[in-house]
């Protein structure tokens, strides 16, 4: 497509089932595959032709995820262009919806075949358990919800990715009102914040009536599923086979008790030093000493030449990674109007070569995301050689600790952007910011327990839920006069409309970050060395498993963090 922002792509490994010219957006040319394999798995005499038959599933798989990509990424870079949302929708509409009920027919085909207890049980483990779950949880009824949960979370991502504002005579995405933050002048700051939440809440009657619309659907897919809510469906669904519900409780609980005492300590240093009586909200992102703000760079090839030299130092095969995304144009990092927002790599699954989406500002924050997103691509591009497609992807919580890490195994590296003093300081921006995101994760994640186990509460109960968690963990910023923006600040998370429950994961992957960094502090050739093997693992082993290769345990009790939580605060005093 004319609106994807690389050309091109080499090829990785040529097909053998899927014809090269078959147009991926025609359901009249992808049926014939699926009647193929139909077809084949009736006569399959051995285990070899059973493997090769899974292959062929995976082939055709990922030349059509690929599609859908594609589609997806045109969509989000361009979001105010027609081409491209009528080729998403289309795609959204009348492909992935015939999709479904035929991968449903093969998974449960394998599921039955008798040739499937002879595979090798240590190698099939995985993708056995993953396939016994979409075939429990299939439901005919549920795909047109779904395609209609896609065509909403499009709405959002417009709507978000529309608004702009009138700031100081020029218009400006949202995005880029971010800078402004981190004004010394106290009145620019709340002048700008002020501008964009009020833009933010002239649409608050779009948001929620988007999120009323996701919240019905939602519940219908999970009652045609046999669930009583989709909280509980949600969790089945995203393969939790190791954590309950009552575990991300606790984990809140922990949360509560072992990293809000340091947010509390580090809100009133701040309010201290700016000497202010309390914290407001566009205090919060600005330095407390009133020093000029971070500006890593003034433009995004700055930033990806900076952040070629990181991984130049870090490891010869990251850097050649890096690079290749670079040679062949799979970065999209500026921000512009019409752009969808936030960050995100997105897999091209046949060329088994990952795309970085985000909106660079010229900020500290930018930097973190593109190493937050580099390390999901190095995530990609380490089971490059993994032939079975299922495996090339792993469990989110996993994920994002191969992102989660990068950031933190980077961070001795920043002075390619800065000063010492102030590479300095951008470390212990990032260790706030690792302290701030617990609390808005069990803010965010408790908040969708609620919404999901009431699912037919009114917006003003949601309201009253959202208030009673940022009460809870929203420390100590004085919203008095703004209520009304602290009651709406959940639209912006956009994990809330477009992928529910996904939110938590970053908590737990979180963990397992800091125990890859922990293990850096003692052996940094053998930290990097357990997480680059975690990474080639994929989503061949269970979730414990990949923890413990990258070096670190699966357990995000109140007793494993406060050791984790205590160690980002030292780090932080020491690097003052």
């Amino acid at each position: 497509m004319s609106l994807l922002p690389f050309g091109t792509l080499p090829v990785f490994s040529a097909r053998r089932f899927v014809p090269e010219t078959i147009d991926l957006g025609d359901w009249d040319q992808i049926r014939p595959l699926f009647d193929q394999l139909m077809h084949r798995a009736g006569e399959l005499k051995t285990v070899v032709e059973l493997e090769r038959w899974i292959l062929d599933g995976g082939e055709l798989s990922a030349a059509l995820d690929e599609e859908g990509a594609r589609r997806h990424i045109a969509m989000t870079c361009h979001t105010d262009d027609p081409a491209a949302e009528k080729a998403y929708l289309h795609f959204v509409e009348h492909v992935e919806p015939q999709l479904k009920p035929r991968q449903f027919e093969l998974a449960r085909v394998y599921l039955d075949h008798p040739l499937r207890t002879l595979l090798p049980q240590d190698r099939y483990q995985v993708f056995d358990r993953d396939t016994r779950l979409r075939v429990e949880l299939f439901r005919e009824d549920n795909v047109p919800l779904e395609t209609e949960d896609a065509k909403l979370g499009n709405e959002y991502n417009k709507l978000s990715g529309g608004l702009t504002v009138s700031f100081r005579g020029e218009e400006r995405t949202l995005v880029a009102m971010g800078r402004y933050q981190e004004d010394p002048i106290r009145a620019v700051r709340e002048e700008a914040w002020r501008s964009v939440v009020a833009r933010r809440l002239q649409e608050e009657d779009r948001f929620d009536a988007l999120f009323d619309q996701l919240v019905a659907l939602r519940h219908r897919m999970a009652l045609n599923a046999g669930f009583t809510n989709y909280r509980d469906y949600a969790f089945r669904m995203r393969g939790r086979f190791d954590y309950t519900p009552a575990d991300c409780e606790r984990f809140h609980e922990a949360i509560e008790a072992e990293v809000m005492p340091i947010q509390s300590m580090l809100q009133e240093r701040r309010r201290s030093e700016m000497v202010l009586p309390t914290l407001r909200p566009w205090d919060l992102a600005v330095d407390p000493l009133a020093r000029p703000a971070l500006r890593p760079f003034t433009e995004s090839l700055a930033l990806e030449r900076c952040t070629q030299q990181i991984f130049d130092r870090l490891d010869p095969e990251l850097a050649a990674g890096f690079k290749k995304m670079r040679d062949l144009r799979l970065l999209d990092l500026d921000n512009r109007k019409g752009k969808a927002p936030g960050g995100y790599q997105s897999t091209l699954s046949e060329a088994r070569l990952p795309f970085i989406f985000m909106n660079a500002v010229g900020l500290q924050r930018d930097v973190e995301t593109l190493l937050h997103e580099a390390g999901h691509a190095f995530h990609a591009l380490a089971t490059q050689n993994e032939d079975l497609y299922a495996y090339r992807g792993a469990p989110i919580e996993f994920c994002e600790v191969a992102s989660m890490a990068m950031e933190l195994l980077a961070a001795p590296h920043l002075d390619v952007f800065y000063s010492p003093d102030d590479a300095r300081r951008a470390r212990r921006v990032h260790l706030e910011g690792i302290v701030g995101v617990f609390p808005w994760i069990a803010t965010v994640d408790a908040f969708q327990h609620w919404v999901y186990t009431h699912p037919n509460h009114t917006r003003e109960e949601r309201r009253a839920a959202w208030n009673g968690l940022m009460k809870r963990f929203g420390g100590a910023v004085d919203w008095s006069g703004c209520e009304a923006v602290r009651a709406a600040l959940w639209h912006k998370q956009l994990h809330v409309f477009l992928y529910p429950f996904y939110y938590v994961e970053y908590g737990i992957a979180q963990m397992g970050a800091l125990q890859v960094w922990g293990n850096a502090a003692v052996d940094p050739v053998r930290a990097l060395a357990d997480y680059r093997a975690a990474l080639a693992l994929g989503g061949s082993r269970p979730l414990p498993e990949l923890f413990a290769r990258a070096g670190g345990r699966f357990d995000f009790s109140r007793e494993s963090l406060r050791p984790l939580a205590e160690r980002v605060r030292r780090e932080w005093e020491a690097l003052a």
